[in-house]
């Protein structure tokens, strides 16, 4: 990796570092306040067998020392309106439950996902002249990814078994970074988003160019692996590109 490249990780570590004290400090002067809340919660939980309201207790005791909610009971979609609160939660008895999407109409949805792969100077090298010993890079990584898209649901435990129409993956040497970018986008007509399928594709091509590198080097890192877009859903339009 470039120094350049080097010091573009420093800084992401030092802006992380800064918004982790900051969090800490938040929680400190608030814990007061949500162990007071948490043990009114239990109460309530013990004396009313209320799991519901137990539940909304503590996500007020998160919104008042995180500024988000914590778990939202019930309702809701995987592209439900952003409210920050989790939505694969069982009204009744608070556990992880799959989100029903029955009555949802089926829309046109499209997700966007990227990941960056460095690669180090000899990998790179070996990649960019197609002479690594297992074969083609970059060929294998694609067909990988679209293979991981159609896997999502199998590996992520509460994803639901979309109908993808279509999954592209693009992945893109970048020489000053001695890396590989990569872009992946899924669409389909249904009842949920396909966000996940596009983060897992763009997640499953980086680790299958690490296996195909992992004999030239051991320092290959994966990162970067982020939603960049979407489009269709009960949420809207979303870009990454408009918050940064």
């Amino acid at each position: 990796m470039t120094a350049r490249g080097r010091l573009r990780r420093l800084r992401r570590a030092c802006s992380r570092m800064t918004t982790l004290r900051r969090l800490i400090a938040r929680t400190a002067r608030s814990v007061t306040s949500m162990r007071t809340r948490a043990s009114l919660s239990a109460s309530s939980f013990h004396a009313n067998g209320d799991r519901a309201s137990a539940v909304e207790e503590a996500n007020a005791s998160l919104d008042e020392t995180f500024g988000l909610g914590g778990v939202r009971v019930g309702g809701g979609g995987d592209d439900a309106a952003p409210t920050g609160r989790l939505t694969h939660v069982d009204e009744r008895s608070g556990a992880a439950s799959m989100v029903n999407v029955g009555s949802k109409p089926s829309t046109s949805r499209e997700a966007t996902a990227s990941a960056r792969v460095w690669l180090g100077a000899e990998a790179f090298a070996l990649v960019r002249e197609n002479r690594m010993k297992k074969g083609d890079v970059l060929a294998t990584a694609r067909i990988a990814g679209i293979m991981g898209a159609k896997k999502t649901h199998d590996l992520i435990p509460l994803c639901h078994a979309i109908a993808i129409d279509a999954v592209k993956v693009d992945l893109t040497l970048n020489e000053s970074e001695r890396a590989v970018d990569i872009v992946a986008v899924a669409s389909c007509t249904g009842k949920t988003g396909v966000e996940m399928e596009a983060l897992t594709a763009a997640a499953v091509s980086g680790l299958t160019i690490y296996d195909m590198c992992k004999a030239v080097s051991k320092d290959i890192v994966i990162g970067d692996v982020r939603l960049e877009a979407k489009v269709g859903g009960k949420s809207g339009n979303w870009s990454r590109r408009e918050i940064e």
